[in-house]
């Protein structure tokens, strides 16, 4: 389920949902409701490139992925993960998620 929100300073933002309401993905900031709708159409084809996932550490030894799109820009983040095995499982999700996404 793809959740889209209207943030204060005029920009706008998706949340990829699991059926379970948890977030899996939240978006960066995007100038326009279109440009969401583009970028969230782009999401199909994400699933099927393994390098549109970034995985990262931060700090204190958390962990969390980014998603790209085809040009390389970071669209959207994960929460933060425990271990890495939670992370890749939340990836395995996404793309679950967005497999089954009606556009």
């Amino acid at each position: 389920m793809i959740e889209i929100k209207k943030n204060k300073d005029s920009s706008y933002v998706f949340y990829l949902k699991s059926n379970s309401g948890n977030t899996l993905l939240d978006s960066i900031a995007f100038d326009s409701k279109d440009a969401v709708h583009k970028t969230v159409a782009q999401l199909r084809a994400t699933p099927k490139k393994p390098l549109s996932y970034e995985r990262k550490t931060n700090h204190s030894g958390k962990f969390q992925f980014n998603v790209k799109d085809a040009q390389g820009n970071v669209i959207g983040n994960s929460q933060l993960y425990g271990s890495e095995a939670g992370m890749e499982n939340g990836i395995k999700n996404l793309k679950r998620s967005i497999a089954s996404l009606v556009f």
